[in-house]
């Protein structure tokens, strides 16, 4: 009898053994997340590095694109909540131990920080909007002499909301293949790629082009040397993560991980942002788009794959 209850309830769905109570909002939420803190690393760091003249697009006009982003973010965080409505709770206390509790206290600092530096820009990345009013022209000015203040803010918050988001799924020690030092590192590097690929897709300056273009392949092989050393790790390390990480050698997880996340999104892009560094023609947007969709489908498969990786047996 006890056999019975213990084998109906293993096979009880949303119980072991395929763990699935994460669907679209969390990966999206991450997605959107790393994304955004990737354009704010970008803008605040050439800002201080009075690059922002040099880099339009990255300084002055993307990150009018975080907020929307982090909204979108904060609202499929919202949908996936089982108590919506005792989110607030989570701002009663602060538990430096707790991920959840990092990731909460980073995005209270950095939404309304994004909003008022991406309105510092507004005057120089829209010249021709017409503001109206006096008093709006005026406190957008007294925005301007605190931007370097903001700026050192900003790539610290950039960085703590970049790594947040692999350290989340780190923290959870009961899903092996979550738990890696690398996705922290891993998911930064994922979002600061993505940020230099938007960079590359919207740009018309061609200087700026071929900067961020050098700037992502570089991160790509970083993300590609993260990948590898995590699978490394994975396979000299207990039975239980050897396990999780058959999931993509030889698994349900292979082919679209090696296709669609290393081989499109990361390694097709280097060939053909090496190919264009070289003065190939080459379109642009084919390789931005691929690093992209491959960011995308890292966080999908990265969450679905922790999920269906266990301790037990």
């Amino acid at each position: 009898m006890v056999e019975e209850l213990i084998t109906s309830g293993r096979l009880t769905p949303e119980v072991d053994p395929i763990l699935h109570i994460w669907g679209w909002e969390i990966p999206l939420y991450l997605f959107l997340g790393g994304f955004a803190a990737g354009i704010l690393f970008f803008s605040a760091l050439f800002t201080l590095q009075n690059k922002e003249n040099r880099y339009p697009m990255a300084v002055k006009i993307l990150p009018f694109a975080v907020p929307v982003l982090l909204a979108i973010g904060l609202g499929a965080l919202f949908l996936d909540l089982s108590h919506k409505f005792y989110f607030w709770q989570l701002y009663t206390n602060i538990r430096w131990e707790s991920p959840m509790s990092w990731g909460a206290w980073t995005l209270l600092l950095v939404t309304p920080l994004s909003i008022v530096w991406a309105a510092s820009w507004l005057e120089e990345a829209f010249p021709k909007f017409d503001l109206r009013y006096n008093w709006l022209k005026e406190i957008l000015s007294d925005l301007k002499p605190y931007r370097k203040h903001m700026a050192w803010a900003l790539i610290i918050l950039a960085v703590i909301l970049g790594m947040y988001t692999g350290i989340l799924l780190s923290a959870f020690n009961a899903r092996p293949f979550w738990n890696s030092a690398i996705m922290g590192p891993l998911f930064l590097t994922s979002g600061l790629s993505t940020a230099a690929a938007s960079v590359t897709l919207l740009t018309r300056n061609q200087e700026e082009r071929s900067d961020f273009t050098k700037i992502d392949l570089l991160l790509i092989a970083i993300e590609l040397f993260f990948i590898i050393h995590m699978f490394m790790g994975f396979l000299a390390s207990t039975q239980v993560h050897v396990q999780a990480a058959e999931l993509f050698l030889g698994g349900k997880f292979t082919v679209p991980f090696w296709v669609w996340v290393v081989g499109i999104g990361l390694t097709i892009p280097a060939i053909l942002e090496i190919l264009e560094l070289r003065k190939h023609h080459v379109p642009i947007f084919v390789s931005a788009v691929l690093v992209i969709a491959g960011s995308v489908m890292l966080r999908f498969i990265v969450v679905e794959a922790g999920q269906a990786s266990r301790w037990l047996y």
